[in-house]
């Protein structure tokens, strides 16, 4: 097993980053997301939204080995940033939205998550869920135009940040940072603990990639 160790294998490092660069290249005008009846994004569209908001996430201090958490639905937002997030440098989380707020905050207490962006519809499980942690990470609010019904945030104070602002205020032209080493980490994904305490696991940029 002492064997097994990374290696330098290929370079530049391969990473999944480059799928969403090259779509954006070779099918820019193609449809990338049709959510609800208004919103319609394509590839190139949605390449720069993604560069957008890892670029604003770079203003404000995130980058590499951060972790930043994503508790949401299926949304144009959600499939934004698990290109983004990697993008900025930092490491994507993904949370099950069906998790109770004690076992959120125990895996962002875990994963040291410096930063949530949270739906609309799980902003009360988050102001839950943070209550419990001594450093909590930045909120940042996703909202949901497309969806009717949806309830006013009752604690809005907590969120210091709404993803539209994200894309709006960020840079088009941001240089994504590339991995060092296509072993640095890509995802941190946890089991649901439903017979123990959640368990984490790491995927880096190679593993994504091939698994691509």
């Amino acid at each position: 097993m002492e064997e097994m160790k990374s290696s330098a294998a290929n370079s530049p490092p391969l990473t999944p980053l480059g799928f969403l660069e090259r779509a954006a290249t070779v099918y820019g005008d193609c449809t990338s997301i049709v959510y609800g009846n208004s919103t319609v994004y394509t590839w190139r569209e949605t390449n720069l939204r993604c560069l957008r908001v890892a670029s604003s996430l770079s203003s404000i201090g995130i980058g590499r080995s951060d972790v930043v958490s994503v508790l949401s639905a299926n949304t144009p937002a959600m499939h934004e940033l698990q290109f983004a997030v990697p993008m900025s440098g930092a490491i994507l989380n993904n949370i099950n939205t069906r998790l109770d707020a004690r076992t959120v905050s125990v895996l962002l207490r875990h994963c040291e998550s410096k930063l949530l962006f949270v739906d609309v519809f799980y902003s009360d499980l988050a102001v839950q869920a943070i209550a419990e942690l001594d450093k909590p990470p930045i909120l940042v609010l996703i909202s949901d135009e497309e969806e009717e019904g949806v309830a006013d945030v009752a604690e809005r104070s907590k969120f210091c940040y709404s993803y539209d602002d994200l894309v709006e205020r960020g840079d088009p032209e941001f240089n994504w940072v590339r991995p060092v080493s296509e072993w640095d980490p890509f995802v941190v994904n946890y089991t649901s603990g439903t017979t123990s305490s959640p368990k984490g696991v790491v995927h880096c940029h190679r593993g994504i990639f091939v698994m691509a």
